[in-house]
């Protein structure tokens, strides 16, 4: 067997060697009531990718529009309090955020790590694409975390309302 054979052996064993899957978390998503989890609506799969997580929605149930969408500190979503009053889901927490950003800046900025980008529901009520998350690049931290569908928009900045403006929580999931 000549060096190039065997050297292309090597190789391909190498490659067969490699996972042929990436890393992939989810989070099945219920309505958010002010009495705890509500109805199913949905799940997320993050996966991770090349140019960061790979985030496949599959919604339903929820209000048309653009929604803000957040993977946040606490693994649960049962009712809390958010800014001093009793809140939908508001025992998931603020975002994430494992650096300390302290700031909202959108998925590419340098803000919380669990910025992600908003969903844009249709007139029937569902949800089904597929996003990038560019700066999550080991999906497996987000286990033990939960992600947020907020009730509005996301506008990336913390102004002129903080966090993006999406208020309040109108479905969660924890992620696992």
């Amino acid at each position: 067997m000549s060096r190039i054979t065997a050297a292309a052996l090597v190789a391909c064993g190498m490659a067969f060697a490699t996972p042929l899957t990436a890393a992939t978390v989810r989070a099945v998503v219920f309505l958010a009531s002010p009495a705890g989890p509500g109805g199913p609506a949905g799940r997320v799969v993050f996966r991770d990718g090349r140019g960061g997580a790979t985030i496949k929605a599959h919604l339903y149930g929820l209000p048309p529009g653009q929604h803000g969408f957040h993977v946040h500190q606490n693994p649960t979503c049962g009712p809390g309090e958010v800014n001093d009053a009793p809140a939908a889901a508001g025992a998931a927490g603020g975002h994430y955020d494992p650096m300390g950003a302290g700031k909202h800046m959108g998925p590419e900025g340098k803000g919380h790590l669990g910025d992600l980008p908003y969903l844009t529901v249709n007139a029937h009520g569902s949800d089904h694409e597929s996003l990038v998350a560019p700066r999550i690049t080991d999906v497996t931290q987000l286990k033990g975390h939960s992600v947020i569908i907020h009730a509005g928009g996301d506008n990336y900045a913390d102004t002129p309302k903080p966090l993006g403006g999406g208020g309040a929580r109108i479905a969660c999931g924890v992620i696992g």
